[in-house]
């Protein structure tokens, strides 16, 4: 092998804006329609699917299995977290994004025209569990693409800022699928509802994929990866295919990236993703069924919080993302954690009050308090934890492994503790836990505001 590795060039500070902007829509496109149609599955699994797939149970443990179905898509995103993400530190992030994009968009899809239990009794929850998992492989590496994406092409003293964009999509996705449901379950009986309502936020799907299929067609690659000291001819070269030519193996830039010891810099930001992921199963999932099973309070309560809260993180969003960029990451997640953790007592206080008014409050405070301001630091925060050879899949896993063991086995897990002890004290208990989580990760990681993303080596 003869082929040279040029060391990184400089890079300009500022990209071009129209490039730029093209980047920002497609990742804002992607991870608006990853979080629809999660939430559009997380919101129907709280509402209709325990009634629609799992008719034969009692309401309690229909919710369970609903949250069950939930949580199986969070499995198939680790698969595409691995898959998609090796693929795109190997052939670029552009490739990947558009397949990915794909996926997710059929699949959510065809849940919208899946026949029920009563048509075709056990294969029905089958089906949906088979595209629930097709529809988890494509998401697991969408959002991780689309933050790598944005945090390559932004400049270093507006990388936060401007990385939150993925944040304002996922926002937008949510804020979408909570008011379809929120109009559906306003404007529809209950008979309407579950006969053929549920299924148009489903069907609204296909709209957005074609959309972004297009936009995402004429994106160019990122210019960190084809910077990459590693990269020859548009292809990342392997660890073998380095070493085995001499004049290579000495290349500083190289060889820093090939000997540094992996795991320190996953494990922390790791721990950085559990308050996100964590918090949010549990105020975006699992209260809003809490709410209308076990506490009879009205379906559309939940749904309407969630609105509201989504609305204003519009604005906490890209405030956060500028105060990052203003006092580093590090600062930002100790205060969040830790106020966290000190409303989440309060909150299921409200939450369980039977008050309307206060129930919309906790929820809207602790979606933007301990789920989105979280959502903006560790858009940019993960990406510049790590090294420009791996970031797309450490990324990706750091972001899967979490969701699995916050945000899809957290309902689950809920769900389970409140019908055993018929209290809100284990709900309350997950937030804490997974806010001092997150609160010890940004304590012992370090400040990686305005790092270098070219470096292939990770930031610890």
């Amino acid at each position: 092998m003869t082929e040279s590795i040029a060391p990184p060039t400089a890079r300009p500070e500022t990209k071009p804006t129209k490039e730029l902007a093209k980047v920002a829509v497609s990742g804002w496109l992607g991870t608006a329609m990853e979080f629809m149609d999660f939430q559009l599955y997380s919101l129907a699994a709280a509402i209709v699917f325990n009634k629609i797939f799992f008719p034969d149970v009692s309401p309690v443990i229909g919710l369970i299995a609903a949250m069950a179905t939930y949580g199986v898509g969070y499995v198939a995103r680790l698969a595409g977290a691995v898959y998609f993400g090796r693929m795109g530190d190997r052939i670029g992030r552009k490739k990947v994004l558009f397949i990915t994009i794909a996926l997710m968009g059929a699949s959510t899809t065809l849940i919208g025209v899946l026949p029920t239990y009563a048509m075709i009794g056990i294969w029905a929850p089958i089906l949906l569990v088979a595209l629930r998992l097709a529809q988890g492989f494509g998401a697991g590496a969408e959002i991780a693409g689309a933050t790598v994406m944005l945090a390559e092409f932004a400049p270093a003293r507006r990388r936060g800022l401007i990385s939150s964009l993925v944040c304002l999509g996922t926002n937008s996705g949510t804020l979408a699928a909570s008011a379809l449901w929120a109009l559906l379950v306003s404007a529809l009986p209950e008979d309407q509802l579950l006969s053929w309502g549920w299924r148009i936020p489903f069907l609204f799907s296909f709209v957005l994929m074609i959309f972004a299929v297009w936009v995402r067609r004429s994106l160019k690659e990122s210019p960190v990866f084809e910077q990459r000291a590693d990269v020859v001819d548009g292809v990342a070269l392997s660890k073998r295919e380095i070493v085995a030519a001499d004049e290579l193996a000495t290349t500083s830039t190289i060889e820093a990236a090939l000997h540094q010891r992996k795991g320190k810099a996953f494990l922390i930001a790791l721990g950085l993703r559990f308050g996100q992921a964590g918090n949010s199963g549990l105020v975006q999932t699992f209260l809003v069924g809490y709410l209308a099973t076990v506490l009879l309070v009205d379906k559309s309560v939940g749904t309407t919080a969630i609105v509201y809260g989504s609305l204003l993180g519009f604005l906490t969003i890209p405030v956060m993302g500028m105060l990052g960029d203003r006092f580093g990451r590090r600062p930002l997640y100790l205060v969040l954690s830790t106020l966290t953790a000190l409303f989440a007592i309060p909150m299921m206080l409200m939450v369980t009050s039977g008050n309307t008014t206060l129930i919309t409050v906790a929820m809207v405070v602790g979606l933007n308090l301990g789920v989105l301001s979280l959502f903006a630091m560790e858009s940019v925060t993960m990406a510049e934890f790590f090294g420009a050879r791996t970031r797309f899949t450490q990324l990706a896993l750091a972001k899967e492994i979490g969701g699995i063991l916050a945000t899809a086995i957290g309902p689950l897990l809920a769900a389970t503790l409140t019908a055993i002890t018929g209290h809100w004290w284990p709900l309350a208990a997950m937030l804490i836990g997974y806010s001092l989580i997150t609160l010890v990760s940004a304590f012992v990681g370090p400040e990686v505001r305005g790092r270098d993303m070219v470096r292939l080596e990770d930031a610890v």
